[in-house]
């Protein structure tokens, strides 16, 4: 019996030996809500309407997106002449109206016939850098000749 009780002896003595032991310097992981990341998602949150925002803009502003239009009214051209005012030349069938549009008002400036984009023999081809700079020319020689 004696025998018994040390074999149970001699094999208890191994296992407190392989027991695990808790560690001391355990920290536990970091929360995954933190401030560090809800500010790291708000930011990439607020570069991506940003992004869009200014996407949005661009296409809006240099008029990149064709818009649809029918065939009884076109718009011929436009320019600026001011910060908000536009004169805009429409074709309506037959007829372009020359428009003048400014915030909350469309007044109609012109009309006219149709007419044909090809040049005419009345108008030269020279562009308008060089009219402008003949038009100096002419300008300087007469201030010159006078004095």
């Amino acid at each position: 019996m004696l025998i018994r009780y040390l074999t149970l002896l001699i094999l208890a003595i191994p296992s407190r030996i392989y027991a695990e032991v808790s560690q001391p310097g355990y920290t536990p992981p970091p929360p995954v809500i933190s401030i560090e990341n809800m500010l790291q998602m708000a930011a990439g949150l607020l570069l991506v309407l940003i992004v869009i925002g200014a996407a949005t803009w661009l296409l809006k502003r240099f008029a990149i997106i064709p818009t649809t239009t029918s065939n009884a009214i076109k718009i011929i051209s436009t320019t600026s002449i001011g910060q908000r005012e536009r004169i805009v030349i429409l074709e309506v069938g037959d007829t372009w109206l020359v428009l003048g549009v400014a915030p909350g008002r469309v007044s109609t400036l012109h009309s006219m016939e149709k007419i044909s984009m090809k040049p005419s023999d009345d108008i030269s081809n020279k562009s308008g850098n060089d009219k402008f700079s003949e038009h100096l020319n002419q300008q300087i020689g007469k201030k010159y000749n006078q004095s």
